[in-house]
């Protein structure tokens, strides 16, 4: 309840009661909310200088949460390129070693992509943290283009993975007749005497004594080029055509057991020993070409001999004795 005032009127010499008016009243009330407003609003502004609004709390938790994500992110990324660095590590210093390839280099795997407007629609959106997301979204896009790169080094890898094992069954790595013993290789690859004409003359294969009708088998895998018989020369005899290069070719057999075009496994049966063509004795010449260069086939006789074996071999090839053809 408001207090009543009293003023001292002169002219009655008494005291009267003051009447506000209407104004003094607005002003008054004017005066109070003014007050009031401006102590909400000092209170509003220390309130704000020193405790968080429920929304901000909520912004400053998300904030909190999305920086959380973003290095958990940054370490996912790191490690992922650790592992990336492994893998290439081995693509380079051990699968292309064994394939006998040459390493991926560096500046490929390490190409760059795009240019200065890569990342131009984030720049766009004028982001505060616009810098943490590019850094991020370009380690992204690097490690995306090195796993890229690193997929098609593997897919290369496989193919020349089946390619190996294709050229190793392709090799003409066995003898070409059974031969436990050792004892029926007669002449080896080199300069031997003729048995026909009686003059050194080089002998571009191997001579392998056996009786008439002995199994001949394919020394590697590969097709069959030629089935032929001639009077004189090799007589009958097969060429089998290995690829990677390699060619074999045995001479004077007794029967073919084989078509021309027939695809061939090593160890197959392709025809048996015989004494055709300007042949002295049952045997059978074997010859190897590598790219179309005869090579000395005792150095592929690696598949079913032993060292001591190979050495026994070798010491029987490398006799300047006489061939049988």
């Amino acid at each position: 309840m408001s207090r009543i005032k009293y003023y001292y009127d002169p002219k009655t010499c008494k005291y009267e009661r003051y009447q506000r008016s209407k104004w003094d009243t607005m002003l008054n009330v004017l005066g109070f909310l003014s007050a009031a407003s401006i102590l909400a609003v000092g209170i509003l502004i220390v309130f704000n200088l020193y405790f968080d609004s429920p929304k901000e709390l909520l912004l400053k938790n998300e904030n909190k949460e999305l920086k959380l994500y973003y290095e958990l992110m940054e370490e996912e990324v790191t490690v992922m390129s650790q592992m990336l660095a492994d893998l290439q590590q081995r693509d380079d210093n051990l699968y292309r070693v064994i394939f006998e390839t040459e390493p991926i280099p560096t500046e490929i795997r390490r190409a760059g992509v795009g240019g200065s407007d890569r990342f131009k629609e984030i720049k766009e959106k004028g982001l505060k943290q616009e810098q943490l997301i590019i850094s991020l979204k370009s380690k992204v896009d690097d490690l995306k283009r090195q796993l890229y790169v690193q997929n098609v080094s593997y897919d290369e890898v496989s193919e020349m993975a089946l390619n190996k094992e294709e050229y190793w069954a392709s090799i003409p790595a066995i003898q070409p007749i059974s031969n436990e013993d050792l004892n029926r290789l007669a002449s080896g690859y080199g300069n031997r005497l003729h048995p026909i004409l009686k003059v050194r003359k080089m002998h571009t294969g191997v001579d392998f004594s056996a009786p008439k009708g002995t199994p001949i088998y394919a020394t590697g895998d590969g097709v069959v080029k030629e089935v032929k018989t001639v009077f004189g020369g090799y007589g009958k005899h097969i060429e089998i055509d290995h690829g990677f290069g390699f060619v074999t070719r045995y001479a004077h057999m007794n029967e073919f057991k084989v078509r021309r075009g027939q695809r061939v496994k090593r160890g197959d049966l392709i025809g048996t020993v015989g004494n055709t063509g300007s042949s002295t004795a049952p045997h059978v010449h074997y010859e190897i070409l590598k790219d179309d260069r005869f090579v000395n086939p005792v150095h592929y006789f690696f598949k079913d001999l032993d060292p001591s074996e190979y050495d026994r071999i070798l010491e029987l090839a490398s006799k300047e004795n006489q061939s049988l053809s």
